[in-house]
């Protein structure tokens, strides 16, 4: 079965390909296997953008595979709850959904996970899935090296997707989000990656992706990496000591915010892609949507789940970012 189409493209501010997994959260530390109680959540690199994006206001379009069972359900009826548009996601009774399940943390170290997601109907997307019309109503598509990273046909659709949207003259977003094991090798991954990248405006590496990806040492060196294959601006994370940048109006760094305790890291770099992308689609300077992704980054380390750090308008509003 497939979610009905809408009578005509709807004009959205962000698109979005990925996949969206079933997260279940383990309710005490511990080894998994010691575990009897997990709390269900969503997680995915590309959805929790969208999540993030929608509580801001813009208008975001998310496309998909999932099966036709209860997991699926579930995440279609989050997104759909977000407000986010999920026409382009096709529900797949002879596939099935993608989850994932996460030890409890309050440390800030990284959680015990286990992925079950190898065959999902996610990785079966291809280019030829795309529908061109719907994702050219967007005037931006936000693009991770995860959906890329699941199968051959999937990296297709992510070079054929970010193609349809820069011969449309639209603004790309891209994320690297480094997944090494699903990977055949990581000389392959660094390829693409960063073919991926060069076709990209704004590139948003971390700070020890950009090294593994150029073989450069500084925030300075990597950005200079992917100006020079064309992106017309580089945002570097630091982590706790916020971002560097290098672009058309100039280079730059921005702070980050104090935290006192970090719970849980996972989710971070999407929130902050999450304020980058909503302030330059806004029109904000460089320096002030650096500042917006590293609030919304901080705000994400503090919880356990990928998406309760996301802040709503209101919150924005009142944390004057």
């Amino acid at each position: 079965m497939t979610a009905s189409p809408a009578n005509s493209p709807a004009a959205f501010d962000v698109a979005t390909f990925g996949e969206a997994m079933v997260l279940l959260v383990a309710d005490q530390p511990g080894p998994l296997e010691d575990v009897m109680g997990f709390h269900k959540r969503t997680a995915g690199a590309e959805t929790n953008v969208a999540i993030g994006l929608a509580r801001l206001g813009l208008r975001v379009g998310w496309a998909s595979r999932l099966g036709a069972d209860s997991m699926a359900r579930y995440l279609l009826g989050a997104m759909q709850r977000e407000g986010i548009d999920c026409s382009q996601v096709v529900c797949d009774a002879n596939q099935r959904t993608g989850f994932m399940l996460k030890g409890a943390v309050t440390d800030g170290s990284d959680p015990p996970t286990e992925y079950h997601r190898k065959g999902s109907a996610a990785s079966h997307i291809g280019a030829d899935d795309i529908d061109v019309a719907w994702l050219r109503s967007a005037r931006h598509l936000h693009a991770t090296g995860v959906f890329a990273a699941l199968s051959p046909s999937t990296l297709a659709a992510a070079h054929r997707s970010i193609a349809v949207m820069r011969e449309a003259g639209r603004t790309i977003s891209f994320d690297p989000n480094l997944r090494p094991a699903l990977w055949p090798s990581t000389e392959q991954m660094r390829e693409q990656i960063n073919r991926l990248a060069a076709q990209a405006d704004w590139v948003l590496p971390g700070i020890e992706e950009g090294r593994l990806l150029t073989g450069a040492d500084t925030p300075e060196a990597v950005a200079r990496h992917y100006r020079q294959l064309g992106a017309k601006l580089v945002v570097v994370k630091l982590g706790p000591d916020g971002a560097y940048f290098d672009g058309e109006a100039g280079r730059g760094h921005v702070g980050g915010f104090p935290v006192a305790k970090v719970v849980d890291t996972v989710g971070a770099g999407d929130g902050f892609a999450v304020g980058v992308v909503s302030a330059l689609l806004e029109g904000r300077s460089v320096g002030d949507a650096v500042r917006r992704g590293a609030w919304i980054g901080s705000r994400a380390v503090q919880v356990l789940g990928d998406t309760e750090g996301l802040p709503t308008r209101a919150e924005l509003e009142a944390a004057a970012i």
